[in-house]
């Protein structure tokens, strides 16, 4: 009787355990850069690699791969009588890398005043990027700021005179001085300042740690607490900060994850 009983329990587990197929389901590209949109029951848990990933109340959650993401990852989803668990293998980039000399040397470095600014700003973005709302505007589909010929792409790495700079975290397009941005989706303003390093910058929440970057303008219509819908202009394409000319660079975060824009909206559309 024991033997059976313990026979029907394992016969149980391996069937709640076979049925992950329809327990989670995960959508969107596994790769550096990547970010998938997944969805489980409302009662759910789920982790990644061990740590608790936050589900929305209609089972919505997120999870988003870094620039130097390891080969794998491990999803679970615990749920009432049931678990789901996918290994994902996570396709590696060969990112670009540009080596330009001969370059003014406050082209490369900073001196001590320039640099305990740039800290202090970083610090400012990076909160602004570490909200953590319950908006599910991240759940929609995003949509491209601005229209155009992308001249710089996700983690590519400029050498400066020899000197190894950070890579690229977002895509930049080119566009006039004044082209209307918009927001990629709905959500609330969590920064709008202008920097040193990125000129007149807004970032936009979209909940639940998703939010989108807007670099470079030449003027912002709004700001902190402001809520905007999606494809609402928000400021326009400038030369503010250190750039070389007109153009808007695009970021998107998953907290402290920078994802790859084209890897999160699509392919650029057509003109």
């Amino acid at each position: 009787m024991t033997k059976s009983i313990a026979l029907a329990a394992l016969l149980l587990a391996t069937l709640a355990e076979t049925a992950s197929a329809g327990l989670m389901e995960l959508r969107g590209t596994t790769a550096q850069g990547g970010l998938l949109r997944g969805t489980v029951a409302p009662d759910c848990r789920v982790t990644l690699d061990g740590l608790e990933v936050p589900v929305a109340e209609n089972g919505g959650f997120l999870i988003g791969f870094g620039y130097d993401q390891k080969p794998w990852a491990l999803v679970k989803a615990f749920c009432p009588g049931a678990q789901a668990r996918q290994s994902l293998q996570i396709r590696q980039r060969a990112y670009d890398e540009q080596h330009i000399d001969g370059l003014p040397e406050d082209m490369v470095t900073y001196d001590e005043a320039t640099l305990a600014r740039i800290r202090v700003e970083a610090e400012a973005v990076a909160a602004a990027r570490a909200v953590e709302t319950e908006l599910l505007a991240h759940q929609t589909p995003f949509v491209w700021p601005v229209i155009g010929q992308i001249t710089g792409v996700y983690g590519s790495r400029r050498v400066l005179n020899g000197v190894p700079k950070r890579p690229h975290y977002g895509v930049d397009v080119a566009a006039p001085v004044g082209t209307p941005v918009a927001a990629a989706a709905a959500g609330e303003v969590t920064f709008a300042s202008d920097l040193y390093l990125s000129g007149k910058t807004i970032i936009i929440d979209h909940g639940f740690g998703l939010s989108t970057s807007y670099l470079h303008l030449s003027e912002t219509a709004v700001g902190v607490g402001d809520t905007v819908t999606q494809g609402e202009t928000i400021g326009a394409v400038g030369t503010s900060g250190r750039t070389t000319g007109a153009h808007f660079d695009w970021r998107v975060n998953l907290l402290d994850r920078r994802l790859d824009p084209v890897l999160v909206a699509g392919p650029m559309p057509e003109e």
